[in-house]
């Protein structure tokens, strides 16, 4: 009789475009099966030293120009930042380095340029660094190798959608509300698709910062105090990127303070314009979901905008026959689903299996994806 096969334990590490933490997830596999159904073991936020953060948000935002010293640098303090939350993680899980397989990370977003002669993405937060520090290897660069196939490198998750949440039994879609807004497309038999709609809650959060100090809207009560300027709801919508067909991704490279501030025309309030913004990311998330997959029956959110309830409950309205709930129906974390993602991720590449869908970013074909660091 064969020895059942001892479990597998990856950690995935992740900051999102709202750079408002490092979410960490320690997730089981119960076996090396290809199709193990991953497990949520632990899972916590690791909040950011303040002054990083801040000058991580500015950078997101086009605010300053930056010297090439201070890149590297930043590079390491991310990468360091984001070895203290793994080693807090597996701690607090009661893992040590000899029990992880591995570490799965995708750093913090810097610039995403998939366009033009020289296509380009940049994660800070570096690899070696958090291998060393933690004494297990880490898989990262996931989003590089995609790029270079010609592909976005965006989004990386809706390959761990499908693995994880498709039904033979109903139209699903995977929404994912972080700073930018991102489906994944299930329907019950056919090619998985997947591409970034525009903001959730980077312009949200950003907003609410500069005029309340708070990192976000808690709840939606500031939008909820406002009333949605329809001038101006038609001046944001008239960017040219949401007429771009998918596969498409986008960043707070293009949607961030600046690009609203130009589109303001003075004297409206600083509420006004948070219910606006929230308006524009349910308009801008319902129009794709109709022209893309019009017979969804199921909309699975996940991500931080879960539990913003004026953006869930203006989804559910804007979008009537349709079940939406969150990932957590499921079995599902909203808060850590990406993060397991990239521990998903880096099982695949540790076994030479693919994680990108072409379909997804519009790379040439199947791609292993990351970068193995020895621990």
């Amino acid at each position: 009789m064969s020895k059942p096969a001892s479990p597998q334990y990856f950690l995935g590490l992740i900051s999102g475009t709202s750079a408002d933490g490092i979410d960490a997830a320690l997730v089981r596999f119960a076996d090396g099966n290809p199709h193990a159904t991953p497990e949520l073991v632990f899972g916590e936020t690791y909040l950011w030293e303040p002054a990083l953060r801040a000058r991580l948000v500015e950078l997101g935002q086009l605010a300053t120009p930056i010297m090439l010293d201070e890149v590297g640098e930043l590079d390491v303090r991310v990468g360091r930042a984001f070895a203290q939350a793994a080693c807090a993680a597996m701690q607090a899980a009661g893992i040590d380095a000899g029990q992880l397989d591995a570490i799965g990370s995708h750093g913090q977003t810097l610039r995403h340029r998939p366009h033009g002669d020289f296509p380009f993405t940049l994660q800070l937060g570096d690899p070696a660094t958090i291998a060393e520090r933690c004494g297990v290897r880490v898989v990262a660069e996931f989003r590089r190798r995609d790029v270079a196939a010609g592909g976005h490198g965006a989004p990386l998750v809706p390959a761990f959608h499908a693995a994880t949440l498709h039904s033979d039994a109903e139209h699903r879609a995977v929404l994912n509300l972080g700073g930018i807004a991102n489906f994944t497309l299930l329907p019950r038999h056919g090619v998985v698709r997947g591409f970034d709609t525009g903001p959730a809650n980077g312009l949200m959060d950003a907003w609410c910062l500069r005029h309340l100090g708070h990192a976000y809207d808690a709840g939606g009560a500031f939008a909820a105090h406002g009333r949605i300027d329809h001038g101006l709801l038609e001046r944001l919508l008239d960017e040219p990127w949401f007429a771009q067909p998918p596969p498409k991704s986008t960043g707070r490279d293009t949607f961030n303070l600046r690009w609203v501030d130009a589109k303001l025309v003075g004297g409206e309030s600083a509420a006004d314009v948070q219910a606006t913004l929230l308006a524009l990311s349910v308009r801008t998330i319902t129009d794709a979901l109709s022209a893309a997959q019009p017979d969804t029956q199921r909309l699975i959110v996940c991500g931080g905008g879960v539990h913003n309830r004026v953006l869930m409950s203006s989804l559910a309205e804007a979008l009537p026959g349709i079940v939406v709930e969150s990932s957590a129906v499921h079995g599902m974390d909203p808060d850590f689903v990406e993060a397991m993602a990239f521990a998903w991720l880096a099982r695949e590449t540790l076994a030479s299996r693919p994680g990108n869908l072409p379909a997804v970013t519009g790379a040439a074909g199947l791609r292993v994806l990351g970068a193995v660091y020895p621990g």
